[in-house]
């Protein structure tokens, strides 16, 4: 069983609007609620695509309750920790139709406990012994520091459990430390991470190739509209990028994460894993919804997915 960890469960509303104009109403032309969270994503995604999952994490109020209901409907097991305050996030994501690019407006509505946060321990202690592998990541509500994923991170290898991580800033940092399998920033966030720009193909190979000697971690390193590029300890992919009209690309990162733990699900090679996930993230960007996709698009997919050699 693939089992997520969210910390900040979350639903996306996404508004497509003519365009932008401070005082004036704007009238959205278009309004989807979907799933956010890049783990809880990732169980979303699996669900489309008929893999089972349990989705662990906090959550709280009539949001959260829809969470549970929608990953529920889609085939996933949630499990949460519910609060007795609070509320799990909506968070919004606007696309103006007049112009290239996405503007998206985070909250944070939920704070927790120490005994909080002992219940999903217990939680995922219990699940790891028919885990196949743990995706955790995403950013973190009021109450946590980033040591909440070291030490997440540190349960599920201690019981020899691949773990697939994906963060951003202090909490990416603090997460490599306790060597998870994999992660996949973005190249803003490697840059982050490395303290200089990524501007070419060779530049995140290089950077790759580190990440892997000092923390024994294998990123997935995505690229934007340059593809992206899969540092593996002894080998490297380039992936180039499918041409397709991209509708909305929130999400398509968390398809990655989806396609990585098939693969572990499944007992089969990475590269299997690597086709799907990003076969499946070509299906997200067709989508309005974040983290939406349509199973057939993605087997359509598959076999355009090209994993090049690199360097």
């Amino acid at each position: 069983m693939i089992i997520t960890v969210t910390a900040n469960t979350t639903i996306d509303l996404t508004l497509f609007v003519p365009n932008l104009v401070n005082n004036r109403t704007i009238r959205a032309t278009q309004s989807i609620q979907s799933m956010g969270g890049k783990p809880t994503d990732a169980s979303w995604i699996l669900g489309e695509l008929g893999i089972p999952s349990l989705a662990l994490g906090f959550a709280g109020g009539s949001t959260g309750k829809k969470v549970e209901i929608m990953l529920e409907q889609r085939g996933v097991t949630p499990d949460f920790v519910w609060l007795e305050q609070g509320e799990t996030r909506i968070n919004v994501v606007i696309i103006p139709e007049n112009t290239d690019g996405s503007i998206t407006i985070t909250t944070n509505t939920m704070t927790i406990e120490t005994s909080h946060v002992e219940q999903l321990r217990g939680k995922l202690t219990r699940a790891l012994a028919n885990a196949s592998c743990v995706i955790t990541g995403g950013s973190l509500p009021e109450g946590l520091a980033e040591n909440f994923y070291v030490d997440f991170i540190a349960l599920a290898k201690t019981h020899n459990k691949p773990v697939i991580f994906d963060a951003a800033g202090a909490n990416l940092r603090a997460g490599l430390t306790a060597r998870p399998d994999h992660i996949k920033p973005n190249r803003d966030e490697l840059a982050e991470l490395i303290g200089h720009p990524v501007e070419s193909i060779d530049d995140a190979y290089i950077a790759g190739c580190e990440l892997i000697a000092q923390y024994g971690t294998a990123p997935i390193i995505t690229l934007g509209e340059g593809g992206a590029l899969a540092v593996l300890p002894e080998r490297a992919y380039f992936i180039p990028p499918l041409r397709i009209k991209v509708v909305s690309p929130n999400g398509a990162g968390d398809a990655v994460l989806a396609g990585i733990a098939s693969a572990y699900e499944r007992n089969q090679p990475i590269e299997d894993g690597l086709k799907l996930g990003f076969a499946a993230a070509a299906a997200v960007c067709l989508q309005p919804g974040t983290a939406d996709c349509r199973k057939a698009d993605v087997e359509q997919f598959i076999p355009q997915i090209e994993l090049m050699p690199y360097p």
